[in-house]
């Protein structure tokens, strides 16, 4: 009686607890979405807190007719380009570190966990250089090298960590019958990894998608902007449109949380399970 008490009680303190978190992490993100569907009229009558008197897409209608379609593409242009290279560079290096003995194979990982130490933004003014007399400033491509810079010693620390516990003993029966390095590599050890490729994609993909600092420095020109600086750009047009604003802030977050939504099984797999069992 006295256990089953107890564990009702530890229950209900979970779902209070679990109740609280939802409501302190998934209210900005309601108030979001009643704001964009706000006219300014109801925004100033004082109807900040409450639900829209009247549904109003007005808002949502000023962005996707605006120059903002073309921030959005920019940005799953970068995102999704940097984030195919990050991870098609990391899983190879990966697999190099945790399968192919070497001389300089420790070395090699320290300098990229090491990576992962550095503030990012400490190289802003080298890697700003380094793009000027490459001549890629302003470019989207001038983005995504250094997107692929920041997203490589996560993403290599990741997948080394799995593929080291991928058996010996399913590169070695390969081995035997005749596959080679780059065989094993695409054939065997990719399919198995998609918990870690899953990790290290949505973890990039989200780095990508909310970059600025990187953006603001290397790009100029309008219609190669990215969303974090269409949202400076539309705050700046729109700063006394308070919905617009909030509009904004929905459209550029919808991506992102859809995409997470329906990958964050694998993101959990990949980071606690990461063993290949059998």
């Amino acid at each position: 009686m006295i256990a089953t008490k107890r564990g009702v009680a530890e229950k209900t303190a979970f779902y209070l607890l679990a109740f609280f978190f939802f409501a302190l992490f998934g209210f900005p993100f309601v108030l979001t979405v009643l704001m964009s569907f706000k006219s300014m009229q109801d925004y100033m009558t004082g109807n900040f807190w409450g639900f829209p008197k009247k549904l109003f897409l007005g808002n949502l209608q000023k962005i996707l007719f605006s120059d903002f379609n073309i921030y959005i593409f920019n940005s799953i242009f970068v995102s999704g380009l940097s984030v195919a290279l990050t991870t098609l560079i990391a899983s190879l290096a990966s697999y190099a570190f945790a399968k192919m003995k070497f001389r300089l194979s420790p070395v090699l990982f320290m300098l990229f966990v090491i990576g992962m130490m550095i503030p990012v933004h400490t190289t802003l003014i080298p890697i700003y250089q380094l793009t000027k007399a490459l001549r890629l400033t302003d470019r989207l491509l001038g983005l995504i090298i250094p997107y692929i810079s920041i997203g490589l010693p996560v993403g290599i620390y990741i997948m080394t960590a799995f593929f080291k516990d991928v058996p010996n003993s399913i590169q070695e029966s390969a081995f035997i019958d005749g596959a080679s390095s780059l065989r094993i590599y695409w054939n065997i050890m990719l399919p198995i990894s998609v918990p870690a490729i899953s990790t290290v994609t949505i973890l990039n993909f989200l780095t990508y998608w909310n970059e600025f600092i990187y953006a603001l420095t290397l790009i100029n020109t309008n219609n190669k902007r990215t969303i974090p600086l269409g949202i400076k750009e539309f705050y700046g047009v729109e700063a006394v449109n308070i919905p617009a604003i909030f509009a904004t802030i929905l459209v550029a977050s919808l991506p992102v949380i859809v995409f997470y939504i329906l990958a964050q099984e694998k993101v959990i797999n990949g980071l606690s399970a990461g063993a290949v069992k059998g």
